[in-house]
């Protein structure tokens, strides 16, 4: 089993320490897991700060890596909270560093962010949708130092009301550019814990992707407290097996590497 989206305590919104979070995966009986700290450049919200020292987040991870090498399979990984106009920096960002594996998400748009629900003031929840969709393509069609597109449709978990567009044709072109370029994207689990009816992104959006030629997916809680570490991950490996994936990837050097669902529940 593999939890390729977790947090610690180099993340602004956790305070987990890594050696809870990684003995709790060894306890679960996980092999291999990502630490993927936040990094939001220019984030909405001034209360917090998403950036954290680099060279002490490397020298932790290969401390960790050092301690627990007979037990469980530790990656450097980072998620990078894009916005169209910070692609440059983020750039600048993984040229200067380097990672097994990258989470590329949008937390924010139109310069506001999802969680406050600021984006969704003045909009109807079409345009709000249309909206972080376009600024999503707009990224995908203009950078690409990332592993996989995380929770892609995150802009669900913060709106009550459902939309009546399931917008597959913005996304169908997301998909084409993703694709042919050899990226991925994440089944996030945490959509159930937050009251969504499956993880990020939903079956129909899982379905578009495959249909897309879409073969790259890894698999997270985006856990960040221990003892979420691991959570739904079995039940979202049986319902990508149920659309038809046949393997799930992990990342090394920001290369994927495969294995079979089937031999994994």
């Amino acid at each position: 089993m593999f939890d390729f989206h977790i947090h610690s305590n180099f993340s602004a919104d956790c305070e987990t320490p890594m050696e809870k979070t990684i003995e709790q995966a060894i306890k679960s009986g996980i092999k291999e897991i990502a630490f993927t700290e936040h990094i939001d450049y220019e984030y909405p919200d001034p209360s917090i700060v998403f950036d954290f020292n680099q060279e002490a987040y490397d020298k932790k991870i290969k401390e960790m890596q050092i301690i627990y090498a007979d037990k469980i399979k530790i990656k450097k990984g980072i998620e990078i909270g894009v916005q169209p106009h910070l692609l440059e920096k983020y750039n600048e960002l993984i040229s200067r560093n380097s990672y097994d594996f990258i989470i590329c998400s949008m937390h924010t748009a139109d310069k506001k962010d999802l969680h406050s629900g600021a984006f969704f003031s003045g909009k109807t929840i079409e345009e709000a949708y249309q909206l972080y969709y376009e600024e999503l393509l707009y990224c995908v069609q203009n950078y690409s130092h990332y592993s996989v597109l995380g929770h892609l449709d995150l802009v669900k978990r913060y709106t009550k009301e459902k939309s009546k567009r399931n917008f597959h044709e913005i996304i169908r072109e997301i998909f084409r550019i993703i694709v042919s370029e050899g990226k991925g994207i994440e089944l996030n689990s945490s959509g159930i814990r937050y009251g969504l009816e499956s993880g990020m992104p939903s079956p129909d959006i899982l379905k578009l992707y495959k249909s897309c030629g879409g073969e790259i997916i890894t698999i997270g809680s985006d856990s960040h407290v221990e003892s979420t570490v691991g959570y739904e991950l079995k039940e979202g490996l049986q319902l990508l097996e149920s659309v038809g994936f046949k393997y799930v990837a992990t990342f090394t050097n920001q290369e994927p590497e495969f294995h079979r669902i089937d031999e994994l529940i």
